[in-house]
């Protein structure tokens, strides 16, 4: 082959430069006499928010993030599914690596990332399983093929392809067929986070965000502090 007849080497299209991305945010704040008495009740007028006005997926959708003994962290996208005064509810297999985490070091923090709207809420607290008739409650709210999910899959450990997954769901969808009683996995259950700060953060111009945190006092009232950008 000649030097005419050589094929150019394909280049790439460059990656976008993260260093030049710009978003200009809201002029409207958060002010210490708009917060509600609680952060929970705080929490519920974003979350209101968040699921009214359409332009977020998964509202619901936290970054949970833990550490195990060592102090190693790791996150991943969870569902909450209730929160009240108590705390935040999720639910998880306990043998995945999260209930893991949760196991040895109980610390934990939920990141709700509401980008479309410039907030994020930002829980810290601990966590602890949620009672058995609780997580049987609500495991028969789930779909039946989420039912089915929960026995399919071993969350967190390593499988050979996804045709194994795919088969043991097959297995499981032939016992217990649409409108058949799906028993709870005694391996799947609920983690409620008892929330020791909650801090609300509303994008704002000039990256002079507005931070505001509520703290857990020792007589169960709660500090507000607003915190630098």
């Amino acid at each position: 082959m000649t030097d005419h007849d050589a094929v150019p080497a394909v280049v790439p299209d460059p990656a976008p430069d993260p260093a030049a991305m710009r978003k200009h945010y809201r002029e409207e704040g958060l002010a210490e006499a708009d917060l509600a008495a609680t952060p929970v009740q705080q929490f519920a007028r974003w979350f209101r928010q968040a699921a009214t006005e359409g332009r977020l997926f998964e509202p619901n959708a936290m970054v949970v993030s833990t550490a195990d003994a060592d102090g190693r962290p790791s996150s991943r996208t969870v569902l909450l599914k209730q929160f009240d005064e108590q705390g935040f509810v999720f639910y998880t297999n306990y043998d995945s690596r999260k209930a893991r985490d949760l196991a040895e070091n109980p610390y934990v923090s939920l990141l709700f990332p509401w980008y479309p709207m410039a907030r994020q809420v930002i829980v810290s607290g601990v966590a602890r399983r949620t009672g058995r008739d609780e997580t049987v409650a609500y495991f028969r709210t789930r779909p039946h093929g989420s039912q089915l999910g929960a026995w399919a899959s071993a969350q967190s450990s390593v499988i050979s392809t996804r045709v194994d997954l795919e088969a043991s769901y097959a297995e499981l969808s032939a016992r217990y067929p649409e409108g058949e009683q799906v028993p709870v996995p005694p391996h799947w259950g609920g983690f409620r986070v008892a929330p020791q700060s909650v801090e609300f953060w509303q994008g704002r111009e000039n990256r002079l965000h507005d931070r505001l945190r509520y703290v857990a006092r020792a007589d169960g009232s709660w500090r507000v502090e607003r915190l630098s950008p």
